[in-house]
């Protein structure tokens, strides 16, 4: 079975490069990287023993699911594996998918850790990684045995996941309606939910995050969050990314009313400064944020009670 890995990338050479140097030490070889390049230049990378080829997609604008369908079209093989530009992929990563998909259909979702800043990426040393990367507080862990089944489509999370190109095919891509950044992951795994696929997590397939500062909840997103946020509800009659939402009513940020979730002032320094992942923070984490907010909230209630 040939394997394509997909990626998309704006900016962030070195993580690429990284990515790159991963899939070069791999135990069983990628038979190719496609890449879609959201930028004017292409990336100056490393040599391999397989092909990479840089795509630009037809759409403009930041489209993460045109992009990522982009990638799926121009990819040759029939065993297509996902990863973020910022992932770095452990050795044994293509052959614990590949093995996964020869025991059960549908969609497959590998170990991601998480690396503090400065960890040393030259040379891979992968026993090293293992060592000083962790596992994000609010993402499930790996199942017990070597597949566990996942039964939310919401927990799917397109940073590291694999299918065949029959079953990506059968589900019709991500929903390119998604602008810019959020909603468009739960879309998918619904879309998969409703198809019948089934997803799966896995034991192994494991990819290291290359750290870079984040914010959580992604307020230098909210435009793009609201509007896809009502763009899903308008799909499938129901809300998503209700914990970055909550977080922006908390903030003063966004609100709800008659025609959906409305900014309702612009971002400033206080809100990047409250959500801004923090240097000795490997991941940025909503729940953290949403603790301190929901704190002041109960505080402020409890004081207006005491004056009243």
């Amino acid at each position: 079975m040939k394997v394509s890995i997909c990626t998309l990338a704006h900016g962030r050479a070195d993580h690429l490069r990284n990515l790159v140097r991963g899939l070069a030490a791999s135990v069983r070889q990628p038979d190719e990287l496609v890449i879609s390049v959201l930028q004017e230049d292409l990336y100056d990378l490393p040599s391999t023993a397989f092909p990479i080829r840089q795509v630009r997609p037809d759409a403009n604008g930041l489209s993460l699911s045109a992009a990522r369908n982009f990638a799926a079209r121009r990819a040759e093989g029939e065993f297509l594996i996902f990863l973020d530009v910022d992932c770095i992929p452990h050795p044994s990563l293509i052959g614990d998918y590949v093995l996964a998909a020869s025991e059960a259909e549908g969609l497959f979702m590998g170990e991601v850790g998480y690396l503090p800043k400065g960890t040393p990426l030259d040379p891979l040393d992968f026993a090293l990684l293992d060592t000083v990367a962790v596992k994000h507080t609010e993402r499930a862990g790996p199942p017990e045995g070597a597949l566990g089944p996942c039964g939310d489509y919401r927990c799917f999370w397109s940073l590291n996941f694999a299918m065949t190109r029959a079953a990506f095919d059968a589900v019709g891509g991500f929903d390119e309606g998604y602008s810019g950044y959020g909603g468009e992951d739960t879309d998918f795994g619904r879309l998969c939910a409703e198809a019948g696929q089934a997803l799966w997590w896995v034991r192994g397939a494991k990819t290291y995050h290359q750290y870079h500062p984040h914010h959580m909840p992604p307020v230098h997103h909210i435009d793009s969050v609201i509007a896809n946020a009502r763009y899903f509800a308008g799909k499938w009659g129901e809300p998503t990314m209700q914990h970055w939402l909550r977080a922006f009513r908390l903030m003063g940020l966004a609100a709800p009313g008659p025609q959906g979730w409305h900014r309702l002032r612009d971002v400033c320094e206080a809100d990047l400064a409250l959500t801004r992942q923090q240097e000795h923070e490997p991941f940025a984490s909503t729940r953290v944020v949403l603790e301190q907010l929901e704190s002041r909230e109960s505080r402020l209630a409890t004081a207006e009670t005491v004056s009243a």
